[in-house]
């Protein structure tokens, strides 16, 4: 699997990954040109959108109609570091969801793909090379 990292424009940095460019700006505070989502943010969503998936999934299994659940994701930061340091996901359900799925629809959110690569993460390597293209 194989990514590639560019720089289009100012503090623009997009990554072009299975024939979808996913493009990222920083906010014009941090002197960018807001055309995008900041890298960090798109890292956040795919938390929430991730958790997301796996509760769509369970509801369409199931043809539990999906129009009135939601997901809200919060984050608390810490003062002292400045890093996120605790994440919640409220998966909102209207009164009329099946009592049987509640735990269970926490469950498959719980499987998130990202979340485990949290829990396990990835050994990082980073190095330069000349010339190549």
């Amino acid at each position: 699997m194989k990514m590639e990292i560019y720089f289009p424009a100012n503090k623009q940095v997009n990554a072009d990954y299975r024939g979808f460019t996913i493009k990222t700006d920083q906010p014009t505070m941090a002197g960018g040109d807001n055309t995008a989502p900041a890298p960090f943010d798109l890292f956040l969503a795919s938390i929430g959108t991730c958790a997301g998936i796996y509760v769509l999934s369970f509801c369409q299994q199931r043809n539990i109609p999906t129009e009135n659940i939601k997901l809200v994701q919060e984050l608390e930061r810490d003062s002292a570091s400045h890093l996120i340091s605790r994440i919640t996901i409220d998966i909102q359900l209207p009164a009329d969801f099946p009592e049987q799925y509640k735990a269970a629809v926490i469950r498959s959110a719980e499987l998130c793909a990202v979340k485990r690569h949290l829990h396990q993460p990835p050994e990082f390597e980073i190095f330069t090379s000349v010339g190549k293209s």
